[in-house]
């Protein structure tokens, strides 16, 4: 039975949308696509979302926040030794990121042409990230872990360092042999450095 646009809500186009994008890829996907999934006119769609543009960051920001909300939970975990968070947050980070390249590879690579497009969406899922990593810099700080001047500014190193076991351009490296080897050698290198 087709939905109205009355019972059509921005969670369920997003929904679809990823549905649409995983069938035709990102350069045959239409809003009207999303709309016939949906058994709507892409006119319902486009209340929601004002353009095609929009609907792809929308779902874009969805997908990011995945992870963001993952992470945030560590980083939220104040009880918790500061290292300890650190360590479980870059281990959680790159887990996340190979699970997605992974699990669902056209999916992934998608994404990957959507953040492209998206680049404030983007903007701001690492800018989150970097603040998560900076609240746990400063209460290491704080408990005599870290010894930082400026926690803000060794986030954003802490996070460069560590691209390549997070950022999608390095995705076919992560099934390697021993990738995880270098990825808890790099960490422990890097708690060195940030020890006080």
């Amino acid at each position: 039975m087709p939905a109205t646009s009355e019972a059509l809500t921005a969670e369920r186009i997003l929904a679809a949308t990823e549905e649409v994008l995983r069938r035709h890829g990102p350069a045959k996907a239409t809003v009207v696509d999303v709309a016939r999934a949906l058994g709507v006119s892409h006119g319902s769609v486009y209340r929601h979302f004002r353009t095609k543009a929009a609907l792809r960051e929308a779902v874009t920001k969805r997908w990011l926040d995945l992870t963001t909300e993952l992470l945030a939970e560590i980083a939220g975990a104040t009880e918790r030794d500061p290292e300890a968070r650190l360590r479980e947050w870059l281990a959680a980070l790159f887990a996340a990121k190979r699970r997605k390249a992974g699990g669902d590879p056209e999916l992934f690579a998608t994404y990957s042409v959507l953040a492209e497009d998206a680049g404030e969406v983007v903007s701001g899922h690492l800018a989150e990230l970097t603040g998560q990593l900076t609240e746990i810099l400063r209460a290491g700080v704080r408990a005599g872990t870290f010894a930082v001047e400026d926690p803000e500014t060794a986030a954003r190193a802490l996070f460069q360092a560590t691209a390549c076991f997070h950022d999608p351009g390095y995705a076919k490296e992560w099934e390697r042999p021993g990738v995880l080897g270098e990825f808890e050698a790099l960490v422990d290198l890097l708690m060195r450095g940030l020890r006080a």
